[in-house]
C-alpha cells in the first residue's frame, strides 16, 4: 500500500481537476461525478443558506496524485439527506450537547444507493477503503464535529467497520428481469394489476399528450426553464425548499447530458408537465417531476413506466424511483432495504442510538416484509 496523505479541500470538488475526480471508481455514479458535485457549489445550491458546506476528503500520494476520495461535507441541519436524524439533533440538544455541525458523506439532495468510499482503481479497494474511514473518523474527532454519516451506502466495507453503527431504511426499487419489452414486464403481473397500468397508460393518451423521452443534450433552454417552474411549483406545494437552481440543470445537461433523462408530456407542442432522471451504467434513477395539469395516469406514466421503458431499452438493471411511496409496488417497484452507517463518538450517545437502532431495524424489515405481499407479481421475483 502506498503512503497516502489525507487533506480536506475547504473549496469543494470543484477546486479539484474534473479528470482526476473522475478516474476514482465510485465516479461512474452519474450523481458522484464531478461535473454533478461540482455544479452543484458553483450554481447555487449549496453553502450555509442550506446548511451544506463542502468539505471532500482527498488522499493523495507522495507525487501528489489523487488516490482515494469522499463526497463529504460539513451540515448544520439534516436538510436534504433523506434519513431522518431530527430526533437523534433533538436529544444531543435536551443533553446540552450540539448535534450540529455534523460530518455527512452522500450525494446532496440525492436518496439513491452506491458506493461511498471512491478509490483509484489501480489500488486494492479494501486498503485504500480502510484508509478513507480511518482519515474520515480522525477528522470528525479533531474537528470536534459531532459525528460522521455515510447515507444511502453500499460498500461491504462499512458494513464491517466495528466503530459505524448501521441504519436500515426501506425504499422501492424496480429490478430488471432480463425482459425483452414493457409488455413482456407486464406479463408477469396479476390480471388485476397489468390492466390497472395499461388503464393508466390509456388515459394520458386520451388526454391528447405527447409524452417524450430526451437526453439532457436534447432539451432546449426554454423547457429547462419551464421545467425548473415545475420543480419549484412541486417542492412549493409540498411547503419543501426547492434547493437546485436553473442554472444548475442548464450545467449539467451541457457536461453529463448523456447521463440525464428528462420526460416531456406535450400539449400542442408546449410542455405540460416533466420527470427528471439520472442515468447511471446498470441503473436509473428517478429524481424530479412538477406538472401545470392534473391529468389521471400522467405522474405514473412519466415517472415510472417511461423509465421503466427506458431502462429496458437500454439494459439497465435496476431503477431507483426515489424515497418513499408505497404506491410505488403496484406498479412493479418492490420494498428494498438500504443503509446507512454512523459514527457517533460520545459514548452516552452511541449507546442510546445503538440501543433505538436495534429497536427500530428489526421493525423496519418486518414492514418492508409485510409489504412483499402487496407485490403485483403473479410469481415470487427472486
Amino acid at each position: 500500500m502506498l503512503q497516502l496523505t489525507a487533506q480536506s479541500e475547504p473549496s469543494g470538488v470543484s477546486a479539484i481537476q474534473a479528470a482526476e475526480w473522475n478516474a476514482l471508481t465510485g465516479a461512474t455514479l452519474p450523481f458522484l461525478r464531478h461535473e454533478f458535485l461540482a455544479a452543484l457549489e458553483t450554481k447555487g445550491c449549496l453553502g450555509e443558506a442550506v446548511g451544506w458546506i463542502p468539505c471532500p476528503l482527498l488522499l493523495r500520494d507522495s507525487k501528489g496524485q489523487l488516490r482515494g476520495a469522499l463526497p463529504r461535507y460539513l451540515k448544520f441541519n439534516s436538510f436534504g439527506e433523506f434519513v431522518f436524524d431530527w430526533s437523534w439533533a433533538e436529544a444531543y440538544e435536551r443533553a446540552g450537547l450540539s448535534y450540529y455541525p455534523k460530518h455527512v458523506v452522500a450525494a446532496p439532495f440525492t436518496p439513491a444507493t452506491g458506493t461511498r468510499l471512491l478509490t483509484d482503481p489501480c489500488l486494492d479497494p479494501q486498503e485504500t477503503g480502510r484508509a478513507l474511514m480511518a482519515h474520515a473518523m480522525d477528522m470528525t474527532m479533531d474537528a470536534g464535529v459531532s459525528s460522521l454519516h455515510w447515507l444511502f451506502a453500499t460498500d461491504p466495507s462499512l458494513a464491517e467497520q466495528p466503530d459505524f453503527l448501521t441504519r436500515w431504511g426501506c425504499q422501492f426499487h424496480w429490478e430488471n428481469q432480463d425482459y425483452q419489452d414493457f409488455e413482456a414486464f407486464l406479463a408477469t403481473m396479476t390480471s388485476k394489476r397489468r390492466k390497472e397500468i395499461l388503464r393508466e397508460r390509456r388515459q394520458v393518451e386520451e388526454a391528447g399528450l405527447e409524452v417524450v423521452c430526451l437526453s439532457g443534450l436534447e432539451v432546449t433552454s426554454k423547457e429547462w426553464e419551464t421545467f425548473h417552474a415545475l420543480y419549484q411549483g412541486t417542492f412549493d406545494k409540498h411547503g419543501n425548499y426547492p434547493a437546485l437552481t436553473l442554472d444548475f440543470f442548464k450545467e449539467i445537461a451541457l457536461t453529463m447530458g448523456d447521463h440525464v433523462l428528462l420526460v416531456i408530456a406535450r400539449r400542442h407542442g408546449e410542455m405540460v408537465a416533466a420527470a427528471y432522471f439520472l442515468v447511471g451504467p446498470d441503473t436509473l434513477y428517478g429524481r424530479y417531476w412538477g406538472s401545470l395539469e392534473e391529468v389521471p395516469g400522467l405522474h405514473f406514466e412519466a415517472c415510472y413506466y417511461r423509465g421503466i421503458e427506458y431502462a429496458i431499452a437500454q439494459g439497465l438493471k435496476r431503477f431507483e424511483p426515489g424515497a418513499q411511496g408505497e404506491h410505488k409496488i403496484s406498479r412493479g417497484f418492490l420494498p428494498t432495504t438500504t443503509f446507512s452507517y454512523h459514527f457517533i463518538p460520545e459514548p452516552r450517545f452511541r449507546a442510546a442510538i445503538a440501543r433505538h437502532l436495534a429497536f427500530e431495524n428489526p421493525r423496519v424489515e418486518a414492514y418492508r416484509s409485510a409489504l412483499m405481499a402487496r407485490s403485483p407479481f403473479k410469481l415470487a421475483v427472486p
